[in-house]
């Protein structure tokens, strides 16, 4: 049987950490800023926007969280984007996605000051990822399953991972990460996808499987070699006429099937999912002291 890679404890660390890092620069006199932007009404989009406001609260830090109407035309949302660049309040600038069909989404992220650009998906950000310079930030979720990784001394080095899923916010920026040189990281990188031909004997090569697909349970006993750490990043709505809500979580691994095989693995949710807020919460006191350095070097 699996160990269960306790995401909310090991969040819990990182935020006490944070907590410690407010507590000392607002000491110093400046207090970490984070603004949050939601167009529209998504409800998953404004359950985890909530979440971010009161962790924020939680550690002392100062949150904005500015809510527009779906009608919002690219323009105003660019605008409201300068006026957070231009505010010496705020530190770090989360724009939550998806945005409504009309927007550029790729536009407004470029749009970010790259210094407050904490959800890391600027293209500087990007390209200091791909470089390996640590002045830059990491999206908060492959960052997430690196400290996972770091916290149950799961090293990377050597080992082969394969990551089934490309995307910027997961796939690619893990893949980076954890084939860099340094700790926690020296690993041999396989990214899968859906136009991977037999994704189950790739699958199987792995030490170390990222699941990161946002297909409910699509990766079975089949897909996993006994022994490997499976790190699930999906968070998916299932119908379960038998749960009151009406609907039960589940990752992208079919966890029932797979942990008996795992010697370690993330359960959904509770796993990967805490620690995304809490890498977020990182990087806005990381961008903080970064901003009040540049300040005092003027």
């Amino acid at each position: 049987m699996a160990d269960q890679i306790n995401g909310k404890k090991v969040a819990s660390v990182v935020l006490d950490a944070c907590r410690a890092e407010v507590a000392e620069l607002m000491a110093e006199g400046r207090r970490p800023g984070l603004a949050v932007v939601l167009v529209g009404s998504d409800p998953a989009s404004e359950v985890y926007v909530a979440s971010k406001e009161r962790t924020c609260l939680d550690l002392g830090m100062h949150s904005r969280k500015l809510e527009l109407p779906a009608s919002t035309s690219q323009e105003k949302l660019l605008e409201v984007v300068a006026d957070l660049n231009a505010d010496e309040d705020i530190d770090g600038i989360l724009v939550q996605s998806p945005l409504p069909p009309h927007m550029d989404e790729g536009e407004v992220v470029r749009a970010i000051n790259p210094a407050k650009d904490v959800d890391g998906f600027h293209p500087e950000n990007v390209a200091k990822l791909a470089l390996e310079d640590p002045s830059g930030f990491v999206p908060c979720t492959p960052l997430g399953c690196q400290r996972l990784l770091e916290a149950y001394a799961i090293d990377p080095a050597g080992k082969h991972v394969v990551i089934v899923g490309r995307s910027l916010i997961v796939g690619k920026s893990l893949a980076l990460l954890l084939m860099a040189k340094g700790p926690w990281a020296n690993a041999t990188v396989t990214v899968a996808h859906s136009r991977t031909q037999d994704l189950v004997a790739v699958t199987r090569q792995a030490d170390i499987l990222v699941a990161a697909v946002g297909v409910p349970e699509m990766l079975g006993a089949e897909h996993v070699r006994e022994g490997a750490v499976v790190l699930d990043v999906g968070v998916n709505r299932v119908d379960d006429p038998e749960k009151k809500r009406g609907y039960r979580l589940c990752g992208d691994v079919d966890f029932s099937a797979v942990e008996p095989l795992a010697s370690a693995i993330t359960p959904v949710p509770g796993g990967v999912g805490p620690m995304t807020i809490a890498m977020l919460m990182s990087n806005t006191v990381k961008a903080c002291r970064a901003r009040r350095g540049q300040q005092e070097e003027r």
